[in-house]
């Protein structure tokens, strides 16, 4: 991280990285912020820590101060309990958390304060011979892992990048997430401005959207579909935005015609990526899923697909290291997702997480392709479909339903079930219910449920 400050900073010390709640910081101020921390790291004796705030400029000075000096740093949510915390620190062994936060005090770890950290010194430019990284899955589905990385493999992909200078991102990601962490190398390292709102919810950002000309947006295709209907609903002219990327999640093609219809100008991009291996790189063509030449085997290649049993599998130069508390794993492994995939004309189509599925009667139902079709109703502004608990088959397909305003909800159930009707019986929605929102968790749904 502090080698893409360095770079900008060195073109443009006083270009714009970050506007945030508490700020605006230029490249030059965070690598002067980074250079002090580093020195205060090393002083401390710290070479492992935790990160507690949602103070982004922080954050990004304190990776950037970690990858200077070798120490591993890990991003907690920020609005993670003190509960959660205890818990982590005590799972991840980390002696010292550095956080803003007033209510950390009951810790066993060490709360540090950032300011404290700062120290003077002469410039540190001997690299360390490992940059390490962790950063924690979400827990979706159980406590979060530990994932394993070094700055050199996530930072490769970098060295060609094209100047972004003038371009205007959104931070949608929480800066926990692997995602947001690819968002902060990829807007860092091309030397554009980062927008980090306090709150990353679609209907708190508007305002910043539009008062910081934000023209380049990467967020998860819930968050996507929540976006657009507040865009709908606000009176001021639609934003020029130039670029959309969608992650996270499985894209719908509904929801790529809708941004293309939205915002004509804009180039539209999926990215496919996780937490262990990192991503696939962007796909551009517009359609659904991913390209199936991408599953033709090629030498020396940096990222690899292949399909085992329904199961897309990965291989790439991005990959982690492991898991914390396990060994450092080959660079050339091959992992699995999690994801079911099916191949269909030419495309690489995704059906769902493997522990979603639900399991009706004995017949496998997939989540995605009923959330496709009942997303494309009209009035229907978001979907969850899951697992319910059945008595007779084990489990039936349930669709919690966000209508749009004004949408008569009887009516809309009634087209919610006739847009499945074609589908075979199993995966009928036996219940549809119309709910002001939606269980999420980092702007991604939360599905779970019975029969996985």
């Amino acid at each position: 991280m502090i080698d893409l400050l360095r770079r900008v900073a060195e073109r443009d010390r006083d270009a714009v990285a970050v506007i945030a709640e508490s700020g605006t910081w230029t490249y030059g101020q965070l690598v002067d912020e980074a250079d002090r921390l580093a020195h205060g790291l090393r002083a401390a004796g710290i070479d492992r820590f935790a990160i507690v705030t949602n103070d982004i400029p922080a954050i990004v000075a304190l990776l950037a101060a970690s990858s200077l000096v070798g120490a591993e740093a890990c991003t907690y949510a920020p609005i993670a309990s003190v509960e959660e915390i205890q818990d982590q620190t005590a799972s991840f062994e980390h002696r010292f958390v550095v956080s803003d936060r007033e209510d950390l005090d009951a810790l066993a770890a060490e709360v540090v304060r950032p300011g404290d950290l700062l120290a003077d010194g002469p410039t540190l430019d001997v690299p360390p011979e490992r940059r390490p990284l962790m950063v924690l899955t979400t827990g979706s589905t159980g406590a979060p892992k530990g994932v394993r990385h070094d700055w050199s493999r996530q930072l490769k992909r970098m060295e060609d990048a094209r100047d972004g200078s003038g371009q205007t991102w959104l931070l949608a990601y929480g800066p926990n997430q692997f995602a947001g962490l690819q968002v902060l190398i990829h807007v860092l390292g091309t030397g554009a401005t980062l927008v980090a709102p306090p709150v990353r919810r679609p209907q708190a950002v508007i305002d910043l959207i539009h008062e910081h000309r934000v023209d380049h947006i990467s967020a998860t295709p819930t968050f996507w579909r929540f976006l657009l209907a507040e865009f709908r609903a606000d009176d001021r002219p639609l934003p020029t935005l130039r670029q959309i990327t969608l992650g996270g999640e499985a894209v719908p093609g509904a929801l790529l015609e809708e941004l293309r219809e939205t915002f004509p100008g804009a180039r539209i991009s999926h990215i496919y990526a996780g937490s262990e291996f990192g991503s696939t790189g962007s796909v551009r063509d517009g359609a659904d899923g991913l390209p199936a030449e991408l599953l033709e085997s090629r030498d020396g290649a940096e990222v690899s697909l292949k399909i085992v049993d329904d199961e897309l599998w990965v291989r790439s130069s991005a990959s982690m290291l492991g898991y914390y508390g396990d060994e450092d794993r080959p660079a050339d492994e091959w992992w699995p997702t999690g994801d079911e995939v099916e191949v269909v004309d030419g495309r690489i189509l995704f059906r769902g997480r493997r522990s979603d599925v639900i399991n009706v009667g004995g017949v496998k139902v997939h989540p995605l392709p009923v959330e496709e079709r009942v997303t494309a109703v009209p009035g229907v502004q978001a979907a969850r479909v899951y697992g319910r608990e059945n008595a007779l088959v084990g489990a039936v397909v349930a669709v919690d339903v966000v209508a749009e305003v004004g949408a008569d909800e009887k009516a809309l159930k009634a087209a919610v079930r006739k847009a499945c009707s074609d589908l075979p019986r199993p995966w009928h929605p036996r219940s549809v219910t119309i709910v002001d929102e939606l269980e999420m968790k980092e702007n991604k749904v939360v599905r779970g449920g019975a029969g996985g």
